[in-house]
């Protein structure tokens, strides 16, 4: 594959964030490693753009790379270094991989982290070096419950290998999970880096959320607006029995305290119940009588507000 990550992820340079999330998405579900058990190349594949996705989807990643500061693999572009920048030095030293160090040795706490202390240049054995992995990142569809209440997940990281990852309660669609010590292996003996997993909550047929609440409408029957009475309401607990009082109107809310998502700083939000009065696919002839009768002795008039006239 190409090693640019706009051609990588089908994107242009001047694509929005939101086009490269969108972009990033689609390839991740065609390429997932669970479709394509032992499918080497398309692992190659699901990796490269993923991290494709890590540097573009970070706008101070995106910058850096776009300026030239960094590489496609994130890394530091070092500085080109020209003939002219030795011409300066003393005559035998021009190319001298030993030539001065800015004030440091071989043998100091700067290049020792670095190298170990088993010599640096002069010829001296040089150590394995050691750095820390680099970090993955990783998009999972969640299901509205699931991300209500909790759940836990066995998903194919993007190296291929399966973790279990612990849904927290309330957690919101496009919040990101830190897995620690679960990215890419480290350099020698350098820890692992760390994988992030962006959650997309599905939609829900019946649940709406609004911040910590949730909201849900609830279909009744004439009688029961006018008589009111008690009825069951889902909720995502499970279904709860409210009473719904004489005289409603549709879009009237019920309030269910303490029945929404759980908060992040504890406690739950509520669940809001919007009422809409729904009548048969047909009436019958005592329907039609009762609701003649109705009219001629209410003459009732929800739209006279709307008449007014200053």
């Amino acid at each position: 594959m190409s090693d640019d990550p706009y051609k990588i992820l089908g994107v242009a340079k001047t694509a929005t964030q939101d086009d490269i999330k969108k972009a990033y998405r689609r390839l991740a579900k065609k390429l997932h490693p669970d479709l394509h058990p032992g499918d080497a190349k398309k692992q190659a594949e699901f990796q490269a753009v993923a991290a494709a996705n890590d540097l573009l989807g970070d706008p101070e990643k995106r910058r850096r790379f776009d300026a030239g500061e960094i590489d496609a693999s994130g890394q530091e572009r070092q500085e080109r270094q020209y003939y002219h920048q030795y011409a300066g030095q003393e005559g035998g030293r021009r190319y001298d991989p030993d030539a001065d160090l800015g004030g440091f040795d071989a043998d100091s706490d700067l290049f020792s982290g670095l190298f170990g202390r088993h010599g640096f240049g002069r010829g001296a054995g040089r150590r394995e070096f050691h750095a820390r992995g680099t970090d993955v990142r990783y998009h999972i569809d969640v299901d509205f419950l699931d991300a209500a209440r909790g759940a836990k997940r066995n998903v194919t990281m993007p190296d291929g290998k399966g973790i279990e990852i612990s849904i927290p309660p309330g957690i919101r669609d496009g919040q990101t999970l830190r897995l620690r010590g679960k990215g890419s292996p480290g350099f020698g003996q350098g820890p692992a880096g760390d994988a992030f997993v962006t959650v997309s909550v599905l939609a829900h047929p019946e649940f709406v959320r609004d911040g910590d609440n949730i909201e849900v409408e609830l279909p009744i029957t004439f009688d029961e607006a006018v008589l009111g009475g008690k009825v069951g309401v889902p909720t995502i607990d499970g279904p709860v029995s409210v009473t719904i009082p004489k005289g409603v109107s549709s879009g009237h809310r019920l309030r269910l305290k303490g029945r929404g998502t759980a908060k992040s700083k504890g406690g739950r939000g509520d669940q809001f119940v919007r009422l809409r009065i729904v009548l048969p696919d047909k009436t019958d002839t005592r329907m039609e009588e009762l609701a003649g009768q109705w009219r001629d002795h209410c003459g009732f008039d929800p739209r006279k507000n709307l008449r007014r006239t200053k």
